[in-house]
């Protein structure tokens, strides 16, 4: 692994240690009704490793929810499914005003990607919250049995992937425990430990079209049918750009030009809008699910904590005042993201408010 990575991750911290502690985001309370029963799935869809949208100032700027995009489908293990509506309660401001700004475009040109080799790097955390999904994504850890990815990973819009119907997540082993004392060093790989999804939840916002709402919705929490023994990372709303330590955001990936490996990256924001953040991150097909994490300020322990708060999802062009830019895009954890996530995760809403 490059030996410029390690001072790199502790840029972060310096530059967080003297900014102010943000406002605490008011998280909302989302209340399911009895969830009704579905048909089965045909599994009919094609997984796609990169999703690509377009997206103009209206869509950039609207914020609007409809309070069914919140409704949420479960694909259980046996192909079954439900739907579950939710109301909401004390909904207030769904997100942070986002800012405009103007910077300098970074060059894609150049690999900012790096390498993560070697146990020391594997088995730490936030590296090893990273693990992979069967049908060709990245997904990250949010407790002992659930894992973040992105909706696309999963289901077209319309119908889950082939691949959602024996649904698997991957963990990354070191050569060190795959191998023998025998294996040359140079030759040793890591491999993959399968783990079955047992049911998987995808947001109605979603389900109703990825056409409809662009990248907002998507994201799904895939629960495991044992717990895993792995650091997890905990959630957080995004907040804005000036809040964010560094102004910096990070994710590991499995990025398909690169087999077998995972891949760490970091960039600044450059643009933000109520539900999308848009950086110039180095990323490939397969990165998609990632999980998108910056420094943010945690009242209960009174420091400066990585925590999720987006999903990578893919790339999108962005026109805005008669200008045309290309974007990478993580989809952001907003309160009421966040108060669904965490509902899923908890199954109660007594657990889910922010710090």
């Amino acid at each position: 692994m490059n030996s410029l990575l390690t001072p790199l991750l502790l840029l972060p911290l310096v530059l967080s240690s003297s900014l102010p502690r943000p406002p605490v985001p008011h998280v909302p309370t989302l209340l399911p009704h009895r969830p009704t029963p579905l048909g089965r799935s045909r599994f009919s869809a094609r997984a796609r490793l990169d999703l690509t949208t377009r997206c103009n100032a209206s869509c950039f700027h609207d914020g609007r929810r409809s309070a069914d995009q919140l409704d949420f489908e479960t694909l259980y293990w046996d192909g079954s499914r439900t739907l579950t509506a939710v109301d909401v309660r004390g909904e207030g401001e769904d997100h942070a005003r986002p800012r405009r700004r103007r910077v300098r475009r970074q060059i894609y040109g150049a690999d900012g990607r790096f390498n993560i080799q070697g146990d020391n790097f594997l088995l730490d955390y936030p590296f090893s919250a990273a693990v992979r999904i069967s049908t060709g994504c990245t997904g990250v850890l949010v407790s002992r049995w659930h894992v973040l990815t992105a909706a696309h990973c999963v289901h077209d819009g319309k119908d889950y992937v082939k691949g959602a119907r024996k649904l698997r997540v991957g963990f990354l082993i070191p050569p060190s425990i795959n191998g023998t004392r025998a294996d040359p060093p140079l030759k040793k790989k890591p491999l993959v430990r399968w783990m079955r999804v047992r049911r998987t939840r995808v947001p109605k916002g979603w389900i109703q079209g990825p056409q409809d709402v662009s990248m907002d919705f998507d994201y799904a929490l895939l629960e495991l049918r044992s717990p895993h023994r792995r650091p997890f990372m905990r959630l957080a709303v995004a907040p804005s750009l000036d809040d964010l330590a560094g102004r910096r955001i990070h994710f590991s990936g499995f990025d398909s030009d690169r087999p077998g490996e995972l891949v760490y990256r970091f960039c600044p924001v450059e643009q933000e809008s109520s539900d999308l953040i848009y950086q110039h991150c180095d990323a490939r097909p397969g990165a998609s699910g990632s999980g998108v994490y910056g420094r943010v300020w945690d009242n209960s322990l009174e420091r400066w904590e990585r925590k999720v708060i987006g999903i990578f999802s893919g790339h999108q062009w962005l026109e805005i005042d008669g200008e045309n830019k290309d974007y990478n895009v993580a989809v952001r954890i907003t309160p009421l993201k966040f108060a669904q996530i965490c509902y899923w995760v908890h199954g109660n809403r007594l657990d889910c408010s922010q710090d």
